[in-house]
């Protein structure tokens, strides 16, 4: 019966990294009629805010006996801007400049951002698998980008910049909301940093955006319903109860596919190809990560 819990808790691991993976596909698919980050953005968050207002009000009594501040929730807005709504549109900026493959290996080494992050603002000791995690993650990348610009110019360290932002300002919401967190429950406060991006796109597209939201194609309201539902809501409860059946460390290596899937989906319906000097900067940087998930896992 354990075994079978266990194989079952693999198999939402990989089906939740599978459909986190598969975002920057719809992206880019979407790209293909003409149509802006920030608009992608809205419809993304449009189509999800329902699910997550509903997720935020059935959790509405999660740890409801910690005693939060007003203080509390004013820092809940400060990281639903940070960590979803800024890396989320840096993310979805850097994807018309780059390869959606280069777009997950990039974004995969935010747990070594987190190490840095840790370091300098906490003053967390390194430790030397750390550093070794770090030098292959970052070497990877390297390798990696250095491959791309042969093929497809300058714009690629552009974009290449905005993904890495991305994977800055998620870092930093990691790092900084740690302590916040169990106060709320892990749910609820997802669902009110989100719900808290939400409104920032809104506001965001409200100052900016030129798009005609009604006279779009109906393929890029099927993307961004898609990119909401099935690469944001549903995958981020699948890898919640996969951590809860096999433990942190077991969906670490899990995680590892992630780069993968990306790489795979966007070589079937992008005709997005790798060259094998980028898969080796890929591997690297999946080594990398595996061995700073491990390494935290254990403590």
């Amino acid at each position: 019966m354990k075994v079978n819990k266990f194989w079952f808790g693999i198999l939402l691991g990989v089906l939740g990294v599978i459909l986190f993976s598969s975002k920057a596909v719809m992206v880019k698919l979407a790209y293909k009629y003409n149509v802006d980050a920030i608009t992608m953005l809205l419809l993304r968050m449009l189509f999800s805010f329902p699910f997550y207002l509903v997720i935020a009000y059935l959790y509405r009594n999660e740890n409801k006996g910690i005693k939060t501040t007003k203080k509390d929730y004013t820092w809940i807005l400060f990281f639903g801007f940070v960590g979803y709504y800024l890396a989320s549109f840096f993310d979805f900026l850097g994807l018309t400049y780059i390869k959606a493959s280069l777009e997950r290996i990039i974004l995969f080494v935010y747990p070594t951002i987190v190490i840095l992050l840790n370091r300098i603002f906490l003053k967390k000791p390194i430790t030397k698998p750390q550093v070794l995690a770090i030098f292959l993650s970052y070497l990877g990348i390297v390798i990696a980008f250095s491959d791309e610009i042969d093929v497809s110019g300058s714009n690629v360290y552009l974009g290449g910049l905005f993904i890495f932002i991305s994977a800055i300002t998620y870092a930093s919401y990691l790092v900084g909301s740690g302590w916040l967190i169990p106060k709320f429950g892990v749910i609820r406060f997802t669902a009110y940093a989100m719900l808290v991006s939400c409104f920032c796109v809104f506001i965001h597209f409200s100052i900016i955006g030129k798009t005609d939201l009604f006279n779009l194609p109906w393929q890029v309201y099927g993307y961004g319903f898609l990119i909401a539902v099935f690469a944001t809501v549903i995958p981020s409860f699948l890898v919640s109860a996969s951590i809860k059946k096999i433990s942190s460390s077991n969906f670490a290596i899990v995680a590892g596919i992630g780069p993968i899937s990306t790489i795979i989906l966007a070589a079937f319906f992008l005709d997005e190809h790798l060259s094998l000097m980028q898969f080796f900067g890929a591997l690297l940087v999946i080594i990398g990560i595996v061995i700073t998930s491990l390494k935290k896992a254990k403590e």
